[in-house]
């Protein structure tokens, strides 16, 4: 666990404390997802935080003999924090273009919830002249048509058109609406195949009920790699980053990350080389190791130009 991560848990959980009066201490641990040990941990640094001055009437108070004595967590002298917190204009941008992705996959059927949502994100984060975001999604009609057959667990037939290959009329049972790279698609279960298929949105049409139960189903499988995973270009790329600079693993697609009290292994997958220069010159003393070694020589040699310039001057 990073002091980022330990950061942002604080944060939320002054909010959380005022809110709930006298706490249960391992109530308060499960809501956060943490030991109690490790809340312990935080109220102990909580007991040092407050307003510039740091006189005792500038910091968060605890009362400690109740939490030692019957787990309750009494806090007070926080007002200040009382409010929860806001969103970086670079996370209400990412919320905003995913809210207008799932009104233009789902339609009407999207609810008042997410329009309500999106009014509020745009006149509190003033982002209201975004460009219109695009998903390849066919015809709305067919979503709702989709959309309908799913919740009433029912099989459709409708005309599809794949790339290159001739119409065809499948009967099928939808299970699920999805997006990947931009475009939309259905995954339903065909009896006539004994098979789970995968449908772009844009290429089906006419979407017919049958009024067919579909019986059950269970989980369709996986949904295929993205453009990065499938791309000839991408390259793997091992990580060993210290502690402090996990944060880019909340900031980047990874394939896995491994987390150690001494370092944290992540994997990536790399189109770009000249991406993966910029990444490693920001990580600077962050990069612990890198593999394969040569993956760095781009880096190394910005970094030795830079400093032979500062040198000439």
């Amino acid at each position: 666990m990073t002091s980022a991560d330990q950061v942002s848990r604080l944060l939320a959980l002054v909010p959380y404390l005022q809110l709930h009066p006298d706490a249960d201490l391992e109530t308060t641990a499960g809501t956060f997802g943490v030991s109690t040990k490790q809340l312990l941990a935080d109220l102990d640094v909580l007991w040092y935080c407050g307003l510039p001055g740091g006189l005792p009437g500038d910091l968060i108070e605890i009362d400690m003999d109740a939490l030692n004595a019957n787990g309750r967590i009494r806090l007070s002298n926080a007002d200040y924090l009382s409010r929860p917190m806001r969103f970086t204009p670079d996370e209400a941008l990412s919320l905003l273009v995913a809210l207008r992705a799932v009104r233009e996959l789902a339609g009407s059927r999207a609810g008042d919830g997410v329009e309500s949502a999106l009014a509020k994100l745009e006149a509190a984060s003033g982002a209201t002249a975004l460009p219109r975001v695009a998903v390849a999604g066919g015809p709305e009609s067919v979503r709702e048509e989709l959309a309908a057959a799913i919740e009433a667990a029912e099989l459709v037939e409708f005309d599809y058109t794949d790339s290159g290959l001739e119409p065809s009329v499948p009967q099928v049972a939808p299970v699920r609406l999805l997006v990947r790279d931009g475009y939309g698609y259905l995954q339903a279960w065909s009896p006539e195949r004994g098979g789970w298929r995968t449908y772009r949105l844009d290429r089906i049409n006419a979407v017919r009920a049958t009024g067919i139960a579909a019986g059950e189903l269970g989980e369709p499988p996986e949904f295929g790699p993205g453009w990065l995973e499938s791309s000839a270009q991408a390259m793997p790329v091992q990580l060993g980053l210290a502690p402090e600079a996990a944060w880019i693993t909340e900031y980047i697609p990874v394939v896995d990350v491994r987390r150690s009290a001494e370092l944290v292994e992540v994997d990536l997958l790399v189109a770009d080389p000249a991406w993966l220069r910029a990444l490693i010159l920001r990580l600077g003393s962050g990069l612990r190791d890198i593999v394969p070694q040569e993956a760095a020589a781009s880096a190394r040699k910005a970094a030795a130009d830079a400093l032979a310039a500062y040198g000439a001057g």
